[in-house]
């Protein structure tokens, strides 16, 4: 007991187990005070296997003499003492853990003052046990490892999430943003006119970046949804709700976590990236940050727009 309860209660990340007593595990609720006591535990069950294990000794010795008493001591501490517990117990530390915590409580307070000096000793010399922390790609891959288990309810959709998530906030805007040769541009002046409307509806997007005098120069963002309240042949410029001159400016080298900050702190679903002399290079859209982060395309513009207003 005392064997397997040292490998299968250090198996234990005390933080790991502070989580999932929280998370309400009961066994985890049972073994974390007995766990958090660190040195102290250890040495309780050290002192309690070295007590057994030298009482068997001399046990052995009193009833067989020489070679016989040190073999036999030996085979039966190595395998009912030590290899047995600790292969069991290991694999099923929470279980025995949790059904042994009482005699664990009582040994501790039996053997307080012998190991309480001792641990206290040990714990100013060598300071608190450090918890576990992983990497960014050790999570990454331990998602991995968990999706691939039989035994985890981690599907690949999750996976692929987890990992955009966790990568998202190291990509710049440059990396995902659409230059502004590729992106679909309205003069200020443009007046709303049958034949205008034909061509948002073949573009069928919902905002257009809208520039005065040269496509670099970006003024504001056009909002299709809001042109069917708007007067018939005024100009953009003119349109009381359509036309919106708040625009979110941002520079290519900014992270894409920052921005998504942004654009959920001013409600704004697209924003206009420009150099540091002011001229427009590209838009990023809340839809481009999304995709990063889930890893997977949206191909309809529209449920783009029901996650993005969802998340604002």
């Amino acid at each position: 007991m005392f064997s397997g309860l040292t490998l299968g209660y250090f198996s234990l990340d005390k933080h790991s187990l502070e989580r999932r007593a929280r998370q309400g595990d009961r066994d985890a609720k049972i073994i974390y005070p007995i766990r958090n006591k660190g040195t102290l535990l250890l040495a309780t069950l050290l002192l309690g296997n070295v007590l057994v294990n030298t009482i068997l000794s001399v046990y052995i010795g009193s009833i067989a003499s020489g070679l016989v008493a040190s073999i036999s001591a030996t085979a039966l501490i190595f395998i009912f003492g030590e290899i047995g517990p600790q292969a069991i117990i290991s694999r099923h530390a929470m279980w025995f853990g949790s059904r042994l915590a009482p005699v664990v409580h009582i040994l501790i307070f039996l053997f307080y003052p012998i190991t309480k000096p001792l641990a206290y000793i040990l714990d100013k010399i060598l300071g608190d046990e450090l918890p576990t922390m992983y990497s960014k790609n050790e999570i990454m891959q331990i998602v991995s490892d968990h999706e691939d288990s039989e035994h985890s309810p981690i599907d690949a959709d999750e996976e692929r999430i987890v990992h955009g998530a966790l990568q998202f906030s190291h990509r710049r805007v440059r990396e995902i943003m659409t230059p502004i040769d590729s992106v679909v541009l309205l003069d200020e002046n443009q007046r709303l006119t049958h034949a205008f409307f034909e061509e948002l509806a073949e573009s069928n997007y919902s905002r257009y970046p809208v520039y005065s005098g040269n496509p670099n120069n970006i003024v504001g963002i056009l909002y299709t949804k809001d042109l069917l309240t708007e007067d018939d042949n005024i100009a953009i410029m003119n349109t009381k709700e359509a036309f919106d001159t708040s625009v979110l400016r941002i520079k290519p080298s900014h992270f894409l976590d920052v921005v998504l900050g942004k654009m959920l702190k001013q409600k704004l679903h697209l924003a206009i990236v420009e150099s540091n002399a002011g001229e427009a290079l590209g838009v990023l859209s809340l839809e481009d940050i999304i995709e990063e982060i889930i890893q997977q395309e949206i191909e309809d513009e529209d449920d783009a727009e029901d996650i993005a207003s969802n998340l604002i």
